[in-house]
């Protein structure tokens, strides 16, 4: 990757997530559920308690979280985190940029689902500094309540008639983000194909005997991309700049 900064180990995102403890429509307090297209997901908790519902090829599941779990999924798993209290995480996103990019996709109703416009008028949050915290958070509320009612639909289904019930949701995931895909390209090949290339290179060297990549060793320290933990779709956040830089 020549002179410029690496990335984040595996080409991968850090964030930290305080789950919302705002009570849903069911009385549990959470997150939104929603599923990503095209990356995986890693959990590190590292306090509180709670649980992650899903559903998947595996049907309906409950995973219990506390303090020192480690738990990840694949992309097109549904999830809803609830926040028995206190949970915090650190989450591993594959594909830095990505799910930056919209590869999450809502478990909104089918009919706003269907619609991209409404689609997008229900997942997009106003600017803080323009509508003020309070404006911000009832709307993230509103924006979660929306999803749970979706996904509350949903997890009947895939209950009655299992997995395959999830297709018609994947049929609309797939269709709201086909135009943001080939663009999603260029950031995977930046980042996380970068990465692998050069571990190749690596190796190749390694094997002939030539360890000279070890004289560029060096450390590298990620800014903060937000000073306050801004509202995210399973609670409030901060991320940090991992991304590699090119020479």
């Amino acid at each position: 990757m020549g002179a410029g900064r690496p990335g984040f180990p595996g080409g991968t995102a850090v964030s930290h997530l305080t789950v919302y403890d705002w009570p849903g429509p069911d009385g549990l307090a959470g997150g939104s559920p929603h599923l990503h297209t095209a990356s995986a997901e890693g959990y590190v908790v590292v306090g509180g308690r709670g649980r992650l519902e899903t559903l998947s090829a595996a049907g309906v599941g409950t995973h219990p979280l506390t303090a020192g779990t480690v738990l990840w999924f694949t992309p097109g798993t549904v999830h809803r985190l609830v926040n028995d209290g206190g949970l915090q995480i650190v989450v591993v996103m594959q594909n830095a940029g990505l799910p930056e990019a919209g590869d999450a996709v809502f478990t909104f109703p089918e009919a706003v689902l269907a619609d991209p416009d409404r689609y997008a008028a229900a997942a997009a949050l106003p600017p803080v500094a323009e509508a003020g915290e309070d404006v911000v958070a009832a709307a993230a509320r509103r924006r979660r309540d929306l999803a749970l009612d979706g996904f509350a639909s949903l997890r009947a289904r895939v209950a009655d008639d299992g997995p395959a019930a999830l297709d018609r949701l994947y049929e609309r995931a797939g269709a709201l983000v086909a135009a943001k895909a080939p663009g999603w390209r260029s950031t995977w090949e930046h980042g996380v194909r970068a990465g692998v290339d050069e571990t190749g290179s690596v190796l190749a060297a390694l094997a002939g005997g030539d360890a000279a990549h070890l004289r560029a060793a060096s450390v590298h320290v990620g800014e903060r991309r937000e000073q306050p933990y801004r509202y995210g779709m399973c609670g409030r956040l901060r991320t940090w700049d991992v991304a590699a830089v090119a020479g």
